[in-house]
């Protein structure tokens, strides 16, 4: 882990890192992670809990049948958001794969959703100072996600009603889960707040994890625009996949840090462009398509 830190601290334009909790603390304590992290110019942004690796939470974390394995995964996430706070972070991100179901009448729904809406109050409430964000996925590892788009996500956001809550909207789960990414982050700006953008790219099939704008520029570009004009969130996390296609993490990290810019430079061209705007008052798919492609692509 220590050598992924310096690794990262050599790329040109990032900044800042997310570190999963419990994974990346085996062997080291917050006040070691703090240290390798100043030792590579880096801060820390924020934590991003991992329940998976526990067998015991198989069946669920927030969502298990058990009490008992429910409060063990409230209390690891306590213990992350504590271990965020030693380290100066501000974001505690909560993704929930493994509560969910793979079979009709596996599951209580309502129980289910009762004692999510719980335990996420309980981890909001442990300490107002670090932001929560719930980060949905359609599916994976189970069948399917008890939040998995972001209806149903908001949803609980004004469930929980808690100031530090919030959303952590990832491209690729956006994409396989049927939604066009500026339209979730404009309902996100409307009814909470984006603690989170994690940028990558996909087909919609799976979460691919490609590099940013691989697939979908023009829709990468307009939920840049759509996050500028609701100043969602100041910190984009590069979420992408390099082992998955044999890449040196290091020089996909710098095409993210290129291509972000690049893309980011043309969302700022766009954000006031008053023709654009027309355009998109008329729903005119053409002219507004060619404005875009020619910020894009040139004229």
């Amino acid at each position: 882990m220590t050598d992924w830190i310096a690794a990262a601290g050599k790329v040109e334009g990032i900044g800042a890192v997310d570190l999963n909790y419990p994974d990346h603390f085996e062997g080291q304590d917050p006040a070691a992670m703090a240290a390798h992290l100043d030792d590579a110019g880096l801060k820390l942004n924020g934590l991003a809990m991992r329940y998976y690796t526990d067998p015991g939470f198989k069946l669920g974390a927030f969502t298990h049948p058990s009490a008992k394995v429910r409060r063990n995964a409230i209390d690891l996430t306590l213990r992350g958001i504590d271990a965020c706070a030693e380290m100066g972070g501000r974001t505690m991100t909560l993704w929930m794969g493994q509560d969910g179901f793979d079979y009709a009448f596996q599951m209580d729904y309502g129980a289910a959703w009762d004692h999510t809406i719980e335990a996420i109050s309980t981890v909001c409430a442990h300490n107002p100072g670090i932001d929560i964000a719930i980060e949905y996925k359609p599916n994976e590892p189970r069948a399917f996600a008890l939040m998995p788009d972001i209806g149903t996500t908001l949803l609980a956001c004004r469930e929980v009603s808690a100031q530090n809550l919030g959303v952590t909207l990832d491209m690729a789960h956006v994409l396989y889960a049927d939604e066009m990414p500026a339209h979730s982050a404009t309902l996100i700006g409307r009814h909470s707040r984006m603690i989170g953008l994690h940028l990558n790219d996909g087909y919609g099939k799976r979460d691919d994890g490609l590099m940013v704008g691989a697939v979908h520029a023009i829709q990468t570009v307009e939920l840049l625009v759509a996050m500028l004009r609701h100043g969602q969130t100041d910190v984009i996390y590069f979420d992408t996949f390099p082992d998955m296609g044999g890449l040196d993490p290091r020089e996909e990290a710098r095409t993210n840090v290129i291509l972000t810019d690049r893309l980011l430079d043309v969302a700022e061209t766009l954000v006031d462009d008053p023709a654009l705007q027309a355009a998109i008052d008329d729903q005119n798919a053409a002219q507004s398509h060619r404005i875009v492609s020619a910020a894009l692509y040139g004229a």
